[in-house]
C-alpha cells in the first residue's frame, strides 16, 4: 500500500481560512483559476515532510492576512503501519511546531512517516539557473532515500558557519578549527555518500522506454569525498579560505549535472519543454525507486506540470502515476488538462470568493 493523505484540514493558511479535503489515496486534481488557492494546497502538504515546504516560506509568510493570527494543517496519513496523526502549526512570529500521534516531535520525524517529491514551476529554470537550486533540489531526492541526511546536512552546515566566522575573525587557534574541521569532514563524507548512492539508484530505476527522456545524473564537486582527506583538504586551505572569509571546499560546492542520455546534450541546452520533461523522469525514477524499496510509492507534488508537455506527454505521465499506486496531487488551470486521468483520479474546483479559497468535488 503506497502512503497518502486521508484527510486534510487548513486553518488561516494562506487564501485558505478553513478547507477541509476528504481523499481516499486516488491521485488529486486541483483545477482552477490563477491565484484560485490551487498551490497552497500542495504546499500545506509539502509541510507534512521535513523542511521549510516546497516554497520555502518563513512561518509568517503562510499565515492568511491581515488576521495574522498564525496557521495550522492538520492530516490524517495512511501508512503500512496504520494512520497517523499529523499536525503542524505556528503562532504569529514563532517557529514551526509539530505533532505526530499527539505527541510532539522533531521535524526529521516527518521523513520516517512519509516520502515526499515535488516539482513546482520554479523548478523549471533549475538547469539554467545557480548550484544551490540543484542542490536542493539533490538533497531532497537523497532525503527520499535517506531521512538521517538531513540530520548530516545541518551538522555540516553549523560547523561550516561557525568555521567561517573564526575565519573571518582571522583566529589562529588550529585546535578550534581542527575540532570543526573535523565534524565537517565526518558529515561532509556522509552527505557525499548519501548523494552518490542516490545517483546509482535513480539510474538504476530509469526507464529507457518511456516518453519522457532518460537523464544521465552525475555529482560534479572538486572536494574529497573520503572524511580523512577532506579533513587534510580543509586544513590545508585555512590560508586561502581566511583570505576568502569562507570554506571554499566541501560538499556545500557539488553541482547536480544532467545529461539527455540519448541525445548526449546537457540540460542546459536543452528546450523548456525537454528541460521539463528531464525533470519529470528524475521525479518518476525516484518514485519508482521508492516503490520498490518501500513497497508503496510516495507522494507526489506536481503543480502546474502540464505546462509544456504534449498531449501525449500528459497522458503518459498520468498512466505513470497511475501504474505506480502513488497519490499524487496535480494542479492546472483548467479540468480539460486532465480528462485521461478520467475517474482514476479524485478531482476538485478550486476557486475564490471574497477572497477566500473555497474547494468543490466535481465529476469527471
Amino acid at each position: 500500500m503506497s502512503v497518502h493523505v486521508c484527510h486534510l484540514t487548513l486553518s488561516h493558511f494562506r487564501s485558505h481560512q478553513r478547507t477541509r479535503i476528504e481523499l481516499d489515496g486516488r491521485p488529486v486534481v486541483l483545477s482552477g483559476l490563477n491565484g484560485a488557492g490551487k498551490t497552497n494546497i500542495l504546499e500545506a502538504v509539502s509541510l507534512l515532510s521535513p523542511g521549510r515546504g516546497l516554497r520555502r516560506a518563513s512561518t509568517d509568510e503562510i499565515a492568511r492576512r491581515p488576521q495574522a493570527v498564525g496557521w495550522k494543517v492538520r492530516a490524517e496519513i495512511a501508512t503500512p503501519d496504520g494512520l497517523r496523526q499529523v499536525e503542524t502549526w505556528a503562532e504569529p512570529g514563532g517557529t514551526r511546531q509539530l505533532r505526530i500521534d499527539e505527541k510532539a516531535a522533531p521535524q526529521i520525524a516527518l521523513g520516517e512517516l512519509a516520502a515526499m517529491l515535488w516539482l513546482t514551476p520554479a523548478m523549471d529554470r533549475l538547469w539554467l539557473e545557480g548550484t544551490e537550486g540543484r542542490r536542493r533540489f539533490l538533497d531532497r531526492t537523497v532525503l527520499s532515500f535517506r531521512p538521517d541526511h538531513a540530520a548530516q546536512s545541518l551538522g555540516y552546515e553549523k560547523a561550516m558557519r561557525e568555521r567561517n566566522r573564526l575565519l573571518r575573525e582571522g583566529v589562529k587557534d588550529s585546535g578550534w578549527f581542527a575540532a570543526l574541521e573535523a565534524q565537517m569532514a565526518q558529515t561532509g563524507a556522509r552527505i557525499s555518500a548519501n548523494r552518490h548512492h542516490a545517483l546509482a539508484i535513480l539510474a538504476r530505476h530509469a526507464d529507457p522506454d518511456s516518453p519522457f527522456p532518460e537523464a544521465d545524473l552525475s555529482l560534479d564537486c572538486t572536494a574529497p569525498t573520503d572524511e580523512d582527506a577532506l579533513a587534510t583538504a580543509l586544513a590545508e586551505g585555512r590560508r586561502r579560505d581566511m583570505a576568502a572569509g569562507r570554506s571554499l571546499i566541501g560538499p556545500h560546492r557539488a553541482d547536480l549535472r544532467a545529461v539527455w542520455a540519448a541525445k548526449g546534450m546537457d540540460a542546459a541546452q536543452c528546450s523548456t519543454g525537454e528541460q521539463k520533461a528531464l525533470l519529470i523522469s528524475i521525479i518518476l525514477s525516484n518514485a519508482r525507486a521508492l516503490a520498490s524499496a518501500q513497497g508503496g510509492a510516495p507522494v507526489l507534488l506536481l503543480d502546474e506540470v502540464a505546462a509544456h508537455l504534449d498531449a501525449t506527454r500528459r497522458a503518459a505521465l498520468y498512466d505513470a502515476i497511475c501504474a505506480l499506486g502513488a497519490q499524487a496531487f496535480l494542479t492546472g488551470t483548467g479540468p480539460e488538462l486532465f480528462d485521461d486521468m478520467g475517474p482514476r483520479a479524485q478531482h476538485f474546483t478550486v476557486f475564490e470568493v471574497d477572497g477566500l479559497s473555497q474547494l468543490k468535488e466535481t465529476t469527471p
